[in-house]
């Protein structure tokens, strides 16, 4: 069993990143990318993946996910070519499984270079 058993977000489009990113950053490190979730925003360092997750009825409290890079053991793209309605990244780490579903209108090629870019760095 994994440790956090399997997150798994939707990457709904691309965004710009977001001005509160900073305020998640540590000193020196640089937002590279960032997709709008269903609730809230995932940004993409040039360390690690943070994932703002709004929950409950307001979208008050937010839980907050770090993945650095350094965990990511492996990971998988997958897409429909033809019927490219959605696609499905997979990251296996230290923790546990994480899925991203990424849907239309999102590049599946350029998101799985900003992961090995990032991961093999």
């Amino acid at each position: 069993m994994d440790a956090i058993g399997a997150l798994s977000w939707t990457f709904v489009s691309e965004s710009p990143v977001p001005d509160d990113a900073a305020e998640l950053l540590v000193p020196g490190e640089q937002a590279v990318a960032a997709y709008r979730t269903v609730r809230d925003a995932a940004i993409f360092t040039d360390r690690r993946l943070i994932v703002r997750d709004a929950q409950g009825m307001t979208g008050r409290k937010v839980e907050i996910y770090s993945l650095p890079y350094s965990s990511i053991h492996m990971w998988s793209s997958e897409n429909a070519r033809t019927l490219d309605f959605s696609a499905e990244i997979e990251l296996w780490t230290r923790a546990g499984t994480i899925k991203i579903s990424v849907r239309k209108g999102i590049d599946v090629r350029r998101l799985d270079h900003l992961i090995a870019r990032s991961v093999l760095s």
